[in-house]
């Protein structure tokens, strides 16, 4: 029987996971959604039969998350899932991402939005290499909490010696990382153990379980601290005789807090209004916060289209075309120096032109390896592009909306790369400079 929900008490935890082949990460994520409740009977039923036919008396709960054929039929995770479910506590987006390294660029998927990070780590084997990926990636990613899941302690006799090890080296590897928030729980995701209740095989563990950590773990940030960016997406002008000379800009507030008075600069141009007006769910309002859908009207007729970027006079960011960032190659065909791109920035799209790729990350130990050419799917490295007209671009470190971009093969417009401007938690190896770009079709900027 499912839980009653207050929507109004519960806040949204967005999270992801992530861990080696066979650590047990579906078992704790099937774990988790059956032990709070958040299976309903068919998904329940289907999953019994499906461990039936290959033998298994138990119901495999991995069975709840590995969707995909090849996931079932190999015993692995391949593409990110996400499964929506809730507590009378917190609603939550988990994010189960694949294991194997040449996935890495499904991990980046999940935990870019995420605000925390389950990694987990199987206690016979310790922190191992993919460990270390995953922790590096989700520093990368700034996501503020990680909670290390040390899994299948029933097969190390629920040793706390094993957990206290694997908990103090991880979380010195993180924190090496810049990772500012680790919490580590042991458990036994097949038997249930400190997943939703309590282990009574572990006495000697007096933290939360998973999911007391997921539901205590503070995520509402307030808003007014971070600087406002409004994206513009749509013009509005109904033009109808009861709004013959409305014009508004939509969008969502990727950041921040405008109100109605305040002062502003339209970015690349640079004019300046002021909020005149905004309107929000067919009301007129006072003040808009991140991540709300509003309507801003401005005091003067200015020329803002889709790309635009609305932001407070006294915080604008500033405007560059040299862009420098850590990014992660998604796509199978390599990204090069000298490569035509669009760069997809919040609403905005320009083109773009690699100029040079100083490095590529090593995730194992962290190391550079400095003008590698080129970045093949997975690789995360440094690049340095040159766009044809200015961006408004925040640091990743500051803001993961406006610090976030994409590049896009413009022929056919698959997503090549995904972008974090600014300083990794490394810094890069310096490159040779990238040969000059020759000038042809409109591409010399």
């Amino acid at each position: 029987m499912s839980t009653s929900i207050d929507p109004a008490a519960t806040s949204l935890l967005r999270f992801a996971t992530a861990g080696s082949v066979d650590d047990g990460k579906s078992t704790l994520v099937g774990r988790l959604l059956h032990d709070s409740k958040s299976v309903l009977a068919d998904q329940l039923e289907a999953v019994e039969r499906a461990s039936l036919g290959r033998g298994q008396q138990a119901p495999d709960l991995a069975l709840l998350t590995d969707g995909l054929r090849a996931e079932r039929e190999q015993g692995i995770t391949i593409d990110v899932a996400y499964r929506y479910f809730a507590t009378p506590r917190r609603r939550f987006i988990l994010a189960d991402t694949p294991g194997h390294v040449q996935y890495t660029r499904n991990m980046v998927t999940g935990a870019s939005t995420a605000e925390l990070a389950v990694v987990l780590v199987d206690a016979r084997n310790g922190v191992v290499e993919q460990t270390r990926r995953h922790a590096a990636v989700a520093a990368l990613l700034r996501v503020p909490h990680v909670v290390l899941a040390v899994n299948k302690m029933d097969l190390v006799d629920y040793a706390e010696p094993v957990f206290a090890d694997i908990a103090e080296e991880f979380t010195a590897y993180a924190a090496s990382l810049g990772v500012p928030d680790v919490t580590a729980v042991p458990i036994s995701a097949l038997a249930g153990d400190n997943v939703v209740t309590p282990s009574a095989h572990m006495d000697w563990y007096g933290g939360p379980t998973v999911l007391e950590h997921l539901e205590s773990v503070p995520v509402v940030a307030d808003p007014t601290g971070d600087p406002a960016r409004f994206p513009v997406q749509y013009v509005i002008r109904p033009q109808t005789p009861e709004h013959r000379d409305y014009r508004g800009y939509a969008g969502q507030l990727a950041s921040g807090v405008l109100r109605v008075g305040e002062d502003v600069t339209v970015l690349p141009s640079g004019r300046r209004s002021t909020i005149a007006g905004i309107d929000a769910l067919g009301s007129q309002v006072d003040v808009a916060w991140a991540p709300q859908s509003v309507t801003l009207r401005l005091a003067d007729d200015l020329d803002v289209s889709r790309g635009d970027l609305i932001a407070p006079t006294t915080g604008v960011p500033a405007l560059t075309r040299d862009v420098e960032a850590t990014v992660c190659h998604v796509a199978d065909r390599p990204l090069r120096v000298g490569d035509r791109v669009l760069l997809k920035h919040t609403t905005r799209t320009v083109k773009a032109i690699v100029k040079d790729i100083p490095s590529r990350l090593t995730l194992g130990d962290l190391s550079q390896h400095p003008a590698p050419g080129e970045l093949a799917a997975n690789d995360i490295g440094r690049v340095v592009l040159r766009t044809a007209e200015p961006l408004a671009l925040d640091a990743y470190a500051d803001s993961r909306r406006t610090g976030s971009f994409l590049l896009v093969d413009p022929a056919d417009g698959t997503t090549l790369t995904a972008g974090m401007a600014g300083a990794a938690f490394a810094a890069g190896a310096a490159g040779e400079a990238a040969p000059a770009v020759a000038d042809d079709e409109g591409w010399d900027f």
